[in-house]
């Protein structure tokens, strides 16, 4: 199977051209709940869900980004049906994360808006890969407020206790709550109707996965994920079923200088059997 390419087609097609635990990396985001119009394409759940755990290595893991559609009054909780799916199928739900949007579009109900989404990051066994991302810590360089106590064995062989104020580290580990801007100021003017922002893709990437290890996307949509594989040394693979859309994302990484290819493509085409 010919990688760093992305294949005009269902994803079901694609991976049924894929061995059983191949994919290092799946980030994607489904279109769920008809929230927006995607040329009348719906979507088969259950099996892309069983198929990506098939194709998923051992400690690979599976980010997806989905949200819920209000209707009637009532918020779908399709998001969570799924989460419990790929649960029952085998998958760990390792970390409920938050995409929170700092843009988003105001409405006017009667409710506080939603201005977030879920990313389910499933896990097949224990994530063989966490690269934590870290931030700047508010108070680094400065001394903690509390105290460390602990025994040490004085001159005479005597334990005896001490007390010692750490220095706060410069920088933290996130948390599970991202921020990113939304819209046309991040991703340019993409003709897609909700492309994720790049940094999220990004911050996945490298969290989950080495360089060249293999990233997945089969809602592929403008190319995202695939764009933001070959720029973090990752080969990647997607699926897109809209003729728009593929042409989109192939524009978008011949844009950023061609496909990428690395010294394990060779390899990684013979494990798939071509």
């Amino acid at each position: 199977m010919e990688i760093n390419k992305i294949y005009n087609e269902n994803c079901l097609d694609t991976m049924a051209k894929m061995p059983d635990n191949f994919i290092d990396l799946t980030v994607t985001s489904p279109p769920y709940d008809n929230l927006r119009e995607y040329k009348g394409y719906s979507f088969a759940f259950e099996e892309i869900a069983k198929e990506l755990f098939r194709i998923t290595k051992q400690g690979g893991v599976v980010v997806w980004v989905v949200g819920d559609a209000t209707m009637n009054g009532s918020e779908s909780g399709t998001s969570f049906k799924q989460a419990l799916f790929f649960k029952e199928i085998g998958f760990n739900l390792h970390d409920t994360m938050i995409y929170a949007k700092q843009n988003p579009i105001p409405l006017t109900h009667n409710r506080y808006e939603q201005q977030f989404e879920y990313m389910f990051v499933f896990s097949k066994g224990k994530p063989k890969t966490f690269n934590g991302l870290k931030e700047k810590s508010k108070y680094g360089g400065e001394m903690a407020s509390r105290t460390r106590s602990f025994y040490k064995t004085n001159t005479e062989n005597e334990p005896t206790l001490q007390n010692k104020r750490d220095v706060i580290s410069d920088e933290k580990l996130r948390n599970n709550i991202w921020y990113y801007i939304v819209g046309s100021t991040q991703t340019g003017k993409i003709k897609h109707p909700a492309p994720f922002p790049e940094q999220l893709a990004t911050d996945h990437i490298l969290s989950w996965s080495n360089a060249n290890d293999l990233v997945y996307d089969c809602f592929m949509g403008s190319g995202t994920t695939a764009k933001m594989a070959m720029l973090n040394n990752r080969n990647y693979i997607g699926s897109e079923l809209s003729k728009e859309y593929y042409e989109i994302a192939l524009n978008r990484i011949s844009e950023c200088g061609g496909l990428f290819f690395n010294s394990f493509q060779t390899e990684l085409s013979n494990e798939a059997g071509t």
